[in-house]
């Protein structure tokens, strides 16, 4: 086992260097979570074990509560695999994609593209209820900004204003993880489900936003950036009349405002990914709100807007987070697990670390879609647009899959798919007049809960975990337990 972990982190190591990745290390805490789970589901199941074991397996993400058994998908030879013979042209027009068994860490790098358009401050967006743009071009300035992909300090004046916040909520009594780890942290781990930490189990709450309610339905987002590939993306999905939802980082977004500026003004959705991208359960209150803070303070100074939406990193959440985050306004959107346990998590980022392969990517990305028919609604898929590779596999490869798929896969934005008008996704434009009267208490430090916590218990309402998802499963218990700030979220969502 010390070997496999020292294998993967030095994996994990090499790509950080070759991209310029800088938190991306914490992948490696990933796989071995999958051991957790998989060893959990050893004593539970022969089956189980023995497919757990086997050498050429794809590592996969952890089950839900109602069951740790984990899942695992052989992967094929690379020449099993579509894409893997010499460079071929692109079918994304005129973007350059190599083959599918030279997508692999540390492969070349390619070309990169600019933003098609820029914007003039004061530019209107088309979505009905808009505010313009600011009027005033955002200019990134290091000292007004804690330090980048760094979890932010909880001194400053803006986090003491934020505070306010959570005065009067009350927030469970939840330790704090070991940067997220199911392994280091294992009384954590033996409570995950009633903590409601999706990481170990894959727990999910009934104000979550975890799948899109309507069978065939492809909640389409990516995470981590704007990056330097973001905008090849970006060209990419206009060129297939395509939306998605964006999960940006903080401190990525201050870097990179012409590109997020063009990610909104273009049609798609933007959520709050975190300033610094740190795994939430392992840091204290007030670091949650710091790094929720800065997170939307980024995209409101360079959009206008603030989101109403948020993607915990790498899905680390437990119900003390999702009260905070709710409290701040935040709704919680995680990608969609089968019945049987399967994520759909594409495994992009597994390629950019190292771990597997452009054509064993694709195989577990094929088993993907098969657990769509496993469903009796559509699904949230987890991709990202940090990596040159990952952006690689799915202009080229896996969202071309999706769209030749039988029966045909409507791709639509996270917030779109669940009905939600896009005006409702800020907080600046939202006619939600529930949510509207939250904030407003939430900002005059004025919070209240209908019901109390102590000890380690749940504040999210009834253990609503496994699949659950999509909006109509939102019960009306979480109403009860987070007051007005609990129908805040379930409002957004109805």
């Amino acid at each position: 086992m010390k070997l496999q972990l020292v294998t993967i982190l030095s994996a994990v190591l090499v790509v950080a260097n070759a991209h310029g990745a800088r938190r991306h290390a914490h992948h490696a805490n990933i796989a071995r979570q999958d051991g957790f789970i998989a060893s959990a589901s050893a004593s539970s199941s022969a089956a189980a074990a023995t497919s757990s074991s086997a050498s050429s397996a794809v590592p996969v993400s952890s089950s839900p509560a109602a069951s740790v058994a984990a899942t695992s998908t052989p992967v094929p030879t690379a020449s099993a695999v579509p894409g893997t013979g010499p460079a071929v042209p692109s079918p994304s027009g005129d973007i350059s994609v190599p083959p599918l068994s030279s997508i692999t860490s540390g492969m070349p790098t390619g070309t990169t593209y600019p933003v098609t358009t820029t914007y003039a401050p004061g530019a209107m967006p088309t979505y009905s209820g808009a505010v313009p743009l600011p009027s005033t071009a955002f200019v990134y300035v290091a000292s007004e900004w804690p330090q980048p992909d760094k979890p932010a300090p909880t001194d400053s004046p803006q986090v003491q204003e934020w505070l306010k916040e959570i005065e009067g909520v009350e927030i469970p009594d939840i330790p704090v993880t070991n940067q997220g780890s199911c392994v280091d942290t294992p009384a954590n781990a033996a409570n995950s489900a009633e903590y409601g930490w999706w990481t170990c189990t894959g727990t999910v709450r009934s104000t979550d936003i975890v799948s899109c309610p309507d069978t065939d339905h492809w909640g389409v987002s990516y995470d981590d950036g704007p990056s330097p590939y973001s905008a090849t993306l970006l060209k990419y999905l206009d060129e297939k009349n395509l939306k998605s939802t964006f999960f940006v980082v903080g401190s990525r977004a201050v870097e990179r405002p012409d590109i997020l500026i063009e990610e909104y003004m273009s049609g798609h959705e933007i959520g709050v990914h975190t300033w610094a991208h740190y795994d939430m359960t392992g840091l204290s209150n007030e670091q949650i709100v710091a790094e929720l803070g800065w997170g939307r303070e980024a995209i409101r100074r360079v959009l206008g807007v603030t989101p109403t939406i948020w993607r915990p990193p790498y899905g680390d959440v437990d119900d003390r987070v999702r009260a905070i985050a709710t409290a701040m306004g935040l709704t919680t959107s995680i990608w969609t697990a089968t019945p049987g346990g399967g994520k759909f998590d594409t495994n992009d980022w597994r390629v950019a670390g190292g771990l597997i392969t452009g054509p064993q990517q694709f195989d577990a990305f094929e088993s993907i879609l098969g657990n769509a028919s496993l469903l009796n609604t559509g699904f949230i898929v987890l991709q990202h647009d940090l990596f040159e590779i990952t952006v690689d596999l799915a202009v080229g490869y896996t969202i071309n899959a999706a769209l030749s798929h039988n029966p045909p896969f409507t791709l639509e934005p996270i917030g779109q798919c669940n009905g939600i008008q896009t005006r409702d996704l800020y907080m600046e434009t939202t006619s939600n007049q529930t949510y509207i009267a939250a904030r407003k208490k939430a900002t005059a430090g004025e919070n209240t809960t209908a019901t109390t916590s102590s000890g380690n218990s749940s504040a999210a309402g009834d253990s609503a975990s496994g699949t659950s998802g999509a909006s109509s499963a939102f019960a009306l218990n979480s109403l009860l337990v987070f007051g007005a700030l609990g129908a805040a979220a379930f409002a957004l969502l109805i």
